[in-house]
């Protein structure tokens, strides 16, 4: 089986690699590319752990595989803060503790940001609607809504002029 050639552009950064033609595109990024913030929970989708956006739409890596991603845009948790600065919602999950073995959190970070990205002012219906496919075991839900809301309503106050 020859393996496929793909040309992608991760967190900003133009990146190639080489799969299997059957190879998902989280044991690319994790086993591949070293970029191991997605974390295989189920394998079926079910989870959200391995939730990372691709052109810009939230998706499990787990049921994309790898070949997909030739030319397109990927963003994992690794590219969430910027130039050494938490991203508000990673701040926001800290201030909460909205987090506590870790394992779901990043999967839960991309969704938020994704919820936000296209609807920056979301009610806790909507929060707790767009990260329903994503299980904790552990915080339950409550400090990740109160997170996410807040660190929505932080943005907002920064893209208002003064």
């Amino acid at each position: 089986m020859s393996k496929h050639h793909v040309s992608a552009t991760v967190n900003g950064d133009a990146v190639e690699f080489l799969c299997d033609p059957g190879e998902s595109l989280l044991d690319a990024l994790r086993d591949t590319l070293g970029l191991t913030g997605a974390k295989e929970g189920c394998g079926s989708g079910d989870c959200g752990a391995c939730s990372i956006t691709l052109d810009g739409e939230l998706i499990c890596s787990c049921l994309v595989l790898a070949p997909e991603a030739e030319g397109r845009r990927i963003e994992t948790i690794e590219g969430m803060a910027t130039d050494g600065e938490l991203h508000p919602l990673q701040r926001k999950f800290l201030e909460h503790a909205a987090l506590q073995c870790g394992f779901c959190t990043p999967g839960l970070l991309i969704a938020a940001k994704a919820l936000l990205d296209v609807h920056p002012d979301p009610t806790e219906t909507e929060a707790r609607y767009w990260l329903a496919g994503n299980l904790c075991r552990c915080t339950g839900y409550d400090k990740v809504i109160r997170a996410v809301l807040d660190a929505a309503a932080e943005l907002r106050q920064e893209r208002t002029p003064a």
